[in-house]
């Protein structure tokens, strides 16, 4: 509900994407999300190619700039690492 308010009111969201499955199953939704108004990614990067292939991990080191950029209407880039 705060996040339909949030969009509601034209006012951005940052998503720090951390999932076992981004690169299966979820990669259809971050892909919607991507092509969407008012979302902004952290930028994130496989976790593991070798343990966990399908595994993605955002860079916390980016949230910062990630939520200052999300003010000005801008997607940080590179969004994936």
């Amino acid at each position: 509900m705060a996040i339909k308010s949030h969009l509601r009111n034209n006012n951005p969201v940052v998503l720090a994407v951390s999932t076992n499955d981004g690169l299966s199953g979820s990669a259809e939704n971050i892909g919607k999300l991507l092509n969407r108004n008012n979302y902004f990614f952290v930028p994130f990067k496989q976790d593991n190619p070798i343990t966990k292939p399908r595994s993605l991990v955002a860079d916390f080191k980016y949230l910062i700039p990630t939520i200052e950029k999300a003010l000005d209407r801008e997607q940080i880039e590179p969004i994936l690492l």
